[in-house]
């Protein structure tokens, strides 16, 4: 987690991607800034200040989830997204809802795995080359064929035979050939580690994770891992072996500790869709699913403590950042004792016409910059005129309010619509200079204004 971070330079971070919701910007800059303060305090003091989850209350395409979601890639935290509404379906009703947590976790430990593998990626290398030449060249005591219980008992205590002079002359010449690239589309068969058996996925996804032990850990430490056949290129064998290397290579006891205490430390898990489960028991029906799912939440976002395959993680310390329109419902229908838990609430704005234009141009991944890059990919320098761009905005803005309200995500229905016929015929179009102006996405689009009873069906 970055620690240097102050809570100006994370809404400015944030304001590269999303446009305006400066008070939901401020909300979490602040929670994340105190998490900071809170590392810095003694041990004993630590343990006693608990992060102040956020109430994020606002129609869809707001940006809700994109603040939460480009909040943890600035501040390199751990952090999953999961749908309330999960929890509510018929059979589910609450059940596992601490799966959230063992998904963060094991977002957290892949995560860490993933950058220690990257520091021994040299080492690995060149492991998985003299692999990958041993593949295009076998020596003579390659066990090929061997039982794997004869290799487990018998194989340490082999004496490894001299390489043939010529076997080794044709590796050194290989070995030239491929760190030029010469053979990287040459067809070589390799083994490789066989994935996880069935059963253990089944298992572990059924609550094996409560007994407090990974099945197939136990059983890697007394059967030899099964190895299969593959046949593939030299490029993507190189890139399978040292993936392999590199899993070898690395402490994964350590690696496995620092991604728990990660996700226990900096962790954030974003609950979309609270308002599909705000209610109260009125006796039979979904009323008391909702209610028996927010009671499900509640030791979760309260801090308990969850049995992942990693042994026990506590949530104590995990932000958590809820989100819902809260149309039809209200916050205060929450129960009680969760409302308490997400003391920060704050209200995102309805999107106007000149947020859309900003949305379309300003944010470093901004719509209108990412078809501009797409064509580019045909050849084609595609411009867009400032009028053409408030049309598209203020048709998406129109419709959002004659039909349903989605959103920025209408801008994508409008825009797509507007190059569509220039999308398919990208590869064959010449000039390959073309200006969209308001006249163009007036044209496109005017149809589908003048028949608004199907135009809900289509964007």
């Amino acid at each position: 987690m970055n620690n240097e971070l102050t809570p100006q330079e994370i809404v400015r971070a944030l304001d590269k991607y999303i446009v305006g919701q400066d008070r939901a910007k401020k909300a979490v800059a602040v929670a994340i800034r105190n998490r900071i303060r809170r590392m810095k305090l003694s041990e004993d003091l630590r343990k006693e200040i608990s992060p102040k989850n956020i109430l994020m209350i606002g129609p869809t395409g707001v940006g809700k989830t994109e603040i939460a979601r480009r909040l943890a890639q600035i501040v390199d935290a751990p952090f999953v997204k999961v749908e309330a509404t999960k929890f509510t379906e018929v059979g589910y009703v609450g059940r596992d809802v601490d799966s959230m947590v063992r998904d963060l976790v094991e977002v957290s430990v892949q995560t860490v795995k993933l950058r220690e593998m990257e520091k021994v990626r040299a080492q690995a290398k060149v492991y998985a080359e003299e692999r990958l030449l041993e593949y295009l060249f076998p020596s003579p005591h390659s066990y090929e064929g061997s039982n794997p219980l004869e290799l487990l008992f018998q194989g340490a205590s082999r004496e490894p035979k001299t390489i043939p002079y010529e076997i080794r002359e044709k590796r050194e010449n290989a070995r030239k050939d491929l760190r030029k690239g010469l053979l990287d589309n040459v067809t070589v068969e390799i083994e490789v580690e066989a994935s996880s058996s069935p059963v253990f996925n089944i298992l572990s996804g059924t609550g094996m994770e409560d007994l407090g032990i990974n099945m197939q850990s136990l059983f890697d430490g007394i059967l030899p891992k099964k190895k299969s056949r593959r046949k593939t290129t030299v490029r993507e064998a190189l890139r399978i072996l040292e993936d392999e290397e590199a899993k070898k290579l690395i402490d994964e006891e350590n690696a496995i500790r620092e991604g728990v205490t990660r996700a226990e430390q900096s962790g954030i898990i974003f609950i979309d869709e609270m308002d599909k489960i705000a209610g109260r028991e009125r006796g039979s029906g979904p009323d008391v699913s909702r209610e028996g799912v927010q009671r499900d939440l509640l030791p979760i976002v309260e801090g308990s403590t969850v049995n992942t395959r990693y042994g026990p993680v506590k949530t104590d310390f995990i932000l958590f950042i809820s989100a819902g329109a809260f149309h039809e419902t209200k916050p205060s229908d929450l129960i009680p004792e969760l409302q308490g838990r997400f003391p920060i609430r704050v209200e995102l704005e309805p999107l106007k016409v000149e947020d859309f234009v900003r949305i379309l141009t300003q944010p470093e991944n901004a719509l209108i910059k990412q078809y501009i890059m797409l064509l580019a990919t045909e050849g084609i320098e595609l411009k867009f005129t400032e009028d053409a761009i408030y049309a598209i905005a203020q048709r998406a803005y129109q419709l959002n309010e004659e039909l349903e309200n989605i959103g920025a995500r209408r801008l994508y229905t409008v825009t797509e619509k507007v190059l569509e016929d220039i999308s398919f015929s990208a590869p064959d179009i010449s000039p390959k200079e073309i200006t969209i102006n308001r006249e163009y996405v007036e044209k496109r689009i005017e149809d589908i204004l003048q028949r608004r009873d199907i135009s809900k069906y289509i964007l």
